[in-house]
């Protein structure tokens, strides 16, 4: 196998507080100015990377994920040659293309134009084979209309723009995109992701990273997770992504007191203590994410006996539209004598089938003759996120509605795979002779 990158030991330190060597006259000036302003710390070294070790193959795209401050951007500015490494060593085979920041590469006085033939020469790239993408880029970029105006009169969103059209078109075999797709709109991102997935199978290689989890997925095979300047853990994609998120429900309340809240009808005989949600591990979620299993468990205590309770819940989304009411009735659930004390109930969903959003649960318990003991209207939320539901590499979210439902499609009774193209053998000779009309 041929390797991409090539990662062996990277340690990257910074000292807080030192003065730096690489500045200009200017920061120099300033630095003498406000030395007296300060005071007489002690200089502190900081590991932004530790024994770093990893390789990627050519052709894989990887996504790099981790907290504000793990070393993600530190890591793309290594690779890049943007910043050198304290100890260890990374080897490139290819000509890297990288989008780290807004406006990284470009020349604030050139044109939008004049800045794209400048990334092309810089990667090696001779003037006809730019002139060759130069409509495709600015096409993709949108900006057009300003491709002959000076980078500096661009929005940092324009900037962004045709930044990524240049890494993307100009040819490179090697793709490192940082977060700053935050910054584009929900179109330009979803036509930055086909860009990369057009990569792929181009056989270029990706390092991707992103906040955006459904994202990664989608586009990475491979994930590789840091934390505090060292590779936490390294594998296929979705199972780095539900370890990581799986440690952000570690750091919070594992279960929403509801004992506290008193907006609530009812006798009280037997009420809602608790909430939580947790994964198919039995670990705590504080986020869940669309067609994944979930538990639902509500925890409750009962100062008496109490006959014929009938749990149940409302789901509603945070606008007030209703999903689904369901509980002990709906399931055919018979408790004819629940005693005193404190105890759980579970609803396990073994694929969620919502759309990212937030959803608000309404919870109610009922007894004999239709007594209310207890019922809290919006005593909690559910926060979904993305995910590749249909497996196809598309993602859906809140815009396609509130739920999805599993499926399969057929032309003409043969089954159709995802992500097909279909051909003529698919229709038969006489199209539309016998059709109904429309």
């Amino acid at each position: 196998m041929s390797f991409a990158i090539q990662v062996d030991k990277l340690s990257k330190m910074y000292r807080i507080g030192a003065v730096r060597k690489d500045v200009t006259l200017r920061e120099q000036l300033m630095e003498l100015v406000r030395r007296p302003l300060r005071g007489s710390g002690s200089i502190e070294p900081l590991w932004a990377l530790r024994d770093v070790s990893f390789s990627v193959a050519q052709g894989e795209v990887v996504g790099i994920i981790g907290r504000n401050g793990a070393g993600k951007s530190t890591l793309l500015k290594v690779l890049s040659k943007i910043t050198w490494p304290t100890a260890g060593s990374v080897r490139v085979e290819g000509r890297i293309a990288s989008l780290l920041e807004v406006g990284t590469g470009f020349h604030d006085e050139l044109t939008g134009r004049e800045n794209i033939y400048l990334n092309g020469s810089i990667l090696g790239m001779k003037k006809r084979e730019v002139d060759a993408r130069f409509d495709e880029i600015v096409e993709f970029s949108g900006i057009a209309r300003f491709i002959d105006t000076p980078i500096k009169r661009y929005s940092s969103g324009m900037k962004m723009r045709l930044g990524f059209a240049v890494a993307a078109h100009l040819d490179p075999d090697i793709l490192i995109v940082d977060e700053v797709l935050a910054v584009g709109d929900a179109g330009f991102q979803r036509k930055c992701l086909n860009a990369m997935e057009s990569l792929r199978s181009g056989g270029r290689t990706v390092l991707f990273v992103s906040h955006n989890m459904a994202a990664v997925e989608n586009l990475c095979s491979r994930g590789i997770w840091l934390e505090g300047g060292t590779v936490r853990e390294d594998g296929p994609a979705r199972e780095i992504i539900r370890s990581y998120m799986g440690t952000f429900a570690a750091g919070q309340a594992q279960v929403t007191d509801l004992t506290s809240v008193t907006e609530r009808r009812g006798d009280g005989a037997l009420r809602f203590t608790g909430f939580e949600m947790l994964d198919d591990r039995g670990l705590p979620l504080s986020v869940a994410r669309s067609g994944e299993f979930v538990t639902l468990r509500f925890h409750y205590a009962a100062v008496t006996s109490i006959s014929h309770p009938v749990f149940g819940f409302r789901l509603l989304t945070e606008y007030g539209t209703l999903v689904t009411v369901t509980g002990f009735w709906h399931y055919g659930i018979e408790v004819p004598l629940l005693p005193p004390g404190k105890g759980t109930v579970e609803v396990t969903i073994p694929a969620l089938n919502l759309l990212p959003s937030r959803y608000v649960l309404s919870l109610w318990i009922t007894g004999s003759g239709g007594v209310v003991h207890d019922n809290i209207d919006n005593s909690t939320v559910i926060d979904v996120e993305a995910a590749d539901v249909y497996g196809s590499g598309r993602v859906p979210d809140s815009r396609f509605g509130i739920t999805y439902f599993p499926q399969s499609w057929s032309i003409n009774g043969r089954p159709v795979t995802k992500l097909t193209t279909i051909d003529e053998t698919f229709f038969p000779e006489e199209v539309g002779s016998d059709s109904p009309s429309s």
